[in-house]
């Protein structure tokens, strides 16, 4: 029993020396240069570029939070009927997918768990996906009169956001 406090102690006394060499709380995340940042968001773009089948550079997309819900717009930024075609059918398999509680494209897209998404998950049931035609591309409408799943829609339109840089 000694030898375990004595244990504890130096334990203890470690870690209080290496917490005044700390620049920020445990478990929060390093901090990332812009230059990584950058990079980052590159990978994510490319990535999400090879879900739609389009370039990204070729890409708009938008994401807006409603009282109702939010909305996934995705157009392309020059007339392409087969690109336009592409982001149509992708936002209907987005819509399917999600009806079904399947949220694996935006883990994959974002290489992390998306926040909102298990939640959606659970509450596929009180949340409707509509498909609407743009010009360019379309929208794909989130809809829900539940309470709990409206604040997993709007943390995940949030995070879409943030990720996407598509703040007005």
């Amino acid at each position: 029993m000694r030898h375990a406090t004595a244990y504890i102690v130096a334990l203890v006394s470690i870690a209080a020396c290496d917490a005044s060499k700390r620049t920020q709380a445990v478990g929060t995340p390093e901090p990332v240069t812009a230059a990584e940042a950058d990079s980052a968001f590159k990978s994510m773009d490319t990535r999400h570029g090879e879900v739609v089948g389009e370039d990204p550079m070729a890409l708009a997309h938008q994401f807006a939070s409603r009282p109702d819900g939010g909305d996934i717009i995705l157009e392309s930024q020059i007339h392409d009927d087969m690109g336009i075609s592409q982001i149509r059918a992708h936002l209907l398999l987005i819509a399917r997918s999600f009806g079904r509680g399947d949220f694996a494209l935006p883990g994959f897209v974002h290489q992390k768990p998306v926040p909102g998404t298990s939640l959606m998950a659970q509450l596929a049931d009180r949340i409707t996906y509509t498909v609407e035609e743009l010009p360019h591309g379309g929208v794909v409408h989130i809809q829900t009169t539940d309470r709990q799943a409206l604040q997993a829609i709007h943390s995940f339109i949030a995070f879409q956001i943030a990720e996407h840089r598509t703040a007005h």
